[in-house]
């Protein structure tokens, strides 16, 4: 599929992966000093055995914690309000521990830490864009979540919602953790809804950054190992929460490669489409992927057959419907029907809701479209029209 042309693998975090790894975070804090800025979501980690134990460990190497919360999507000023309430704490290491957005708020918070700046002086499209230079706080990622990767990026999403609102990356090398401990026993609480819309989003981040206009070789093969795993784990473990370990360990190992894959080589049009919708409607990352991911791997498909005939990206889609369906088929143009009409069949049996339940009409599509060119929509395998945007919205309605 690919020769070994050049390519670049930006800087990663160190990895420690496996049931129990939570238990090695205490002495990873440790090595960078003894003031702890524990960063989580709501209440769901905090009422666990895994809260009380990090907190008991944290004491007995007589280290001095302090905990701040995210609850939703972080905004820029809630991240600018905590960086003001902790800047004077001289912390050592910030732990984040929850979903996406816990990380990429306790990411952005890290960075900022030691700057004086607000975070709008440094997001994507927003403000004067100056140049990062840190230094940020060593940051280690704890997800209790399979869906965003975030663990593995250098990007710390943001968002104010509304009808002028936006969605948006502060995004830089030195935001990457110094650790991502990805330990699927955290995710043993998280229930259906959450299963399937985070499930697909890692899916969606490992299908497009296969098919994204900068893919090489090794992102390549880490996509297709991450696709595998999502293949064999994420039905099984929405139908069992709780008893399904393996397809739990399956999930977390994929989540963390679609981060990966994401970072170095972009992703395409569902996330081009996943800001604008996040910022106008109160709809979460991981449903717009889910819900879209069938229909604009559609369009992109008969869009590169009809203008592209001969893009790589359409045999790699035959390889996506081998993969995901677990068989060759009579031909090209069956197996890219296959790998649609399985998308499509798992958006339905995890029943991943259309646009419409979050307020979306027509008439406020044309407005999605026009926000929807951001970094995402570079990379897909081609250049899609507006209709053709818009198509894909209509298809989820």
């Amino acid at each position: 599929m690919h020769s070994y042309l050049p390519f670049s693998i930006a800087r990663l975090p160190r990895i420690e992966f496996g049931a129990g790894s939570m238990t090695k975070v205490p002495a990873l804090c440790a090595g960078y000093g003894r003031r702890v800025l524990l960063v989580t979501g709501g209440n769901s980690f905090q009422g666990s055995a895994q809260f009380d134990a990090l907190v008991q460990a944290l004491q007995q190497r007589d280290m001095q914690w302090q905990h701040c919360k995210i609850t939703g999507e972080p905004s820029p000023v809630l991240i600018d309000e905590l960086v003001a309430q902790y800047a004077d704490a001289n912390v050592d290491v910030v732990l984040g521990v929850g979903g996406g957005s816990v990380l990429d708020g306790a990411k952005a918070i890290a960075g900022l830490l030691r700057v004086g700046h607000s975070v709008m002086d440094y997001l994507e499209g927003v403000g004067p864009e100056l140049p990062y230079t840190g230094p940020a706080v060593p940051f280690i990622a704890v997800p209790t979540t399979a869906g965003t990767g975030s663990e593995a990026t250098k990007n710390a999403v943001l968002s104010v919602q509304g009808p002028e609102g936006f969605k948006k990356s502060f995004r830089h090398d030195r935001l990457v953790a110094e650790y991502a401990v990805v330990d699927p026993d955290l995710l043993a609480s998280c229930p259906p809804a959450l299963i399937a819309a985070n499930g697909m989003d890692a899916l969606t981040q490992l299908l497009e950054s296969y098919v994204s206009l900068r893919a090489n070789v090794m992102t390549d093969a880490l996509a297709i190992s991450g696709l595998r795993a999502v293949r064999d784990g994420l039905l099984p473990w929405y139908r069992d929460p709780a008893g399904a370990h393996a397809a739990r360990a399956q999930m977390a190992y994929a989540a963390l490669l679609s981060g990966i894959t994401l970072a170095q080589v972009g992703l395409g049009s569902v996330h081009g489409l996943a800001s604008p919708l996040g910022a106008f409607y109160p709809i979460g990352h991981g449903v717009v992927c889910g819900t879209l991911v069938a229909a604009a791997t559609e369009v992109n498909i008969k869009t590169l057959q009809a203008r592209d005939p001969d893009n790589i990206a359409l045999a790699k889609y035959v390889r996506l419907g081998e993969v995901l369906c677990q068989r060759r088929h009579a031909s090209a143009d069956a197996a890219r029907e296959a790998l649609v009409g399985l998308l499509y069949d798992w958006t339905e049996q995890m029943q991943l809701p259309r646009l419409r339940e979050y307020g979306v009409t027509e008439d406020g599509l044309d407005h999605v479209v026009t926000h929807s060119r951001g970094s995402s929509m570079k990379t897909n395998p081609i250049v899609l029209t507006d209709e053709e945007i818009k198509s894909v919205l209509q298809m989820r309605l």
